[in-house]
């Protein structure tokens, strides 16, 4: 008689707790189907203001001018060389529209001047990736509209993720320069740009580093034919240092100097603000999803 009472005292509280638990369940599912339709469509809206603010940045307007005439922004190349190497940069978007260098000659102290000519133009290929990549990023929010109605959390974190991986790609453009052997660099054209010609011992190289635009310039000397028994080609880097050897046009060179010099770009710096509040927004609707998604995987009994 006893132990059937208790028996019947534990199913009591076996279906007590069934029924909080269905409750609780309940309670759940609402809140799921909540962020579903609700906070969902707000986070994607939010992620679309701050990337369109973002892509703004890669193409702001020139005032006063003709529609789709983009800014040009003058740069002042700053040294902590001694001030080897001076110059102006003018950016207009992804484009490098004009670069006035002066370079002092270590040897001779002699200053060499050198600017684009008229005709020409260097396209920064970080800047223009990293563009198509917002907005690769906003055609994936824009094909989510409030209309569409989310069924379940990994829908929404495929699309987090696939949203994700371009924002990452962005700033990855931004942070990590292209690493360049020394005869790419010299085939690659930049030195072609300039008025008057460049000479045959000196070479520039452009690229973007987080928010700054840099400049390094480096100053050759041939080696002879005596001298190349310890030849060894220098490998791929971003930037290579005095005593890198390579071979060009059959011809052996080693670099002699190098001077970096560089130029905060305000708007790259707002950029990467953008990409790092995105992508917190972006993790955190995941780790909303996933604590749904830890209860749905719970079993108590």
């Amino acid at each position: 008689m006893l132990g059937a009472e208790r028996s019947n005292a534990t199913l009591s509280e076996l279906a007590k707790m069934t029924a909080a638990s269905q409750a609780e369940r309940t309670v759940l599912e609402e809140e799921f189907n909540w962020l579903l339709k609700e906070e969902v469509h707000a986070v994607l809206k939010q992620l679309q203001d701050i990337l369109k603010e973002a892509s703004r940045r890669f193409s702001m307007p020139s005032p006063g001018l003709c529609e789709g005439q983009l800014k040009q922004e003058n740069f002042i190349l700053g040294s902590s060389t001694m001030d080897q190497v001076k110059g102006v940069l003018t950016l207009q978007g992804e484009a490098l529209t004009q670069a006035d260098i002066n370079i002092k000659v270590a040897k001779s102290s002699q200053v060499m001047h050198f600017a684009f000519r008229d005709d020409k133009q260097w396209k920064l290929q970080q800047i223009q990736d990293a563009r198509n990549h917002v907005n690769q990023a906003l055609q994936l929010l824009s094909s989510r509209d409030e209309s569409y109605t989310f069924k379940t959390g990994a829908e929404v974190n495929k699309l987090m993720d696939a949203v994700m991986l371009q924002l990452s790609r962005a700033r990855n453009r931004l942070t990590t320069p292209a690493s360049m052997t020394l005869p790419e660099l010299a085939a690659s054209g930049l030195v072609k740009m300039f008025t008057p010609p460049m000479p045959g011992d000196v070479m520039v190289n452009f690229y973007i580093n987080l928010s700054k635009l840099c400049l390094t310039v480096y100053q050759l000397h041939v080696l002879q034919p005596n001298t190349t028994k310890n030849f060894k080609s220098a490998g791929s880097s971003v930037l290579h240092n005095p005593g890198a050897m390579f071979e060009y046009n059959n011809t052996k060179f080693e670099v002699s100097h190098v001077h970096k010099v560089e130029c905060v770009v305000p708007w790259l710096n707002d950029t990467l603000v953008f990409f790092t509040i995105s992508l917190q927004l972006c993790q955190q609707l995941k780790d909303k999803i996933s604590v749904f998604s830890s209860f749905w995987n719970y079993r108590p009994f």
